[in-house]
């Protein structure tokens, strides 16, 4: 069989388009999966942020004269819930704020002990500890699914396919302070 030089012109360039496609194709696949574990991150900081408010309503009716750790917790909330979607580094400094600001409510709660009794409290307690363990959990899937985007968009030769389709590293969700990484710890009797 006498292949020609065209015959194997042909089958390169065939080979490189089929080799381009599979990593546009990884591109876009890794992409999704950022999509998708951010949306896994939003849905667990949504389902803490339903909760805080009932927790400082409970805290409210015992600790009524500890308005500042009240308002924190309310005007964090609130800035949280009204940042962009997509804004993964101002959503990540906020919660982590939020997070530090639940620490020190159920601090001013162990000065309660009827509070700390309160069976609405601990459920609360419970449900936000859940809650903030399921953050975890998102935002390091999330990372996972980040850094595999980045690496496709920052490496030979995908990186030539990702500039030439418009394809960007993503932004890590980490939370700068390392006092704000600390996860509200509930203690129960």
């Amino acid at each position: 069989m006498d292949f020609g030089i065209g015959t194997v012109v042909l089958l390169l360039v065939v080979a490189v388009l089929v080799y381009g496609i599979v990593l546009y194709n990884g591109l876009v696949r890794a992409a999704q999966m950022v999509k998708e574990a951010w949306s896994g991150i939003d849905v667990q900081l949504k389902r803490r942020a339903d909760l805080i408010p009932n927790l400082v309503a409970t805290v409210k009716g015992y600790a009524a004269h500890e308005r500042a750790a009240l308002e924190e917790v309310t005007e964090l909330r609130n800035r949280a819930q009204s940042l962009p979607r997509d804004d993964v580094a101002a959503r990540a400094a906020t919660e982590g704020q939020l997070t530090q600001a639940l620490t020190r409510l159920f601090a001013v709660a162990e000065a309660y002990p009827d509070l700390k009794a309160n069976e609405n409290f601990l459920e609360l307690q419970k449900a936000l500890s859940m809650a903030e363990d399921e953050i975890q959990y998102a935002r390091r899937y999330y990372n996972g699914a980040v850094r595999n985007l980045n690496v496709m968009v920052e490496s030979v030769p995908s990186n030539i396919v990702a500039a030439s389709f418009g394809f960007r590293s993503a932004q890590y969700f980490q939370i700068d302070n390392a006092d704000d990484r600390a996860v509200p710890r509930a203690s129960f009797p």
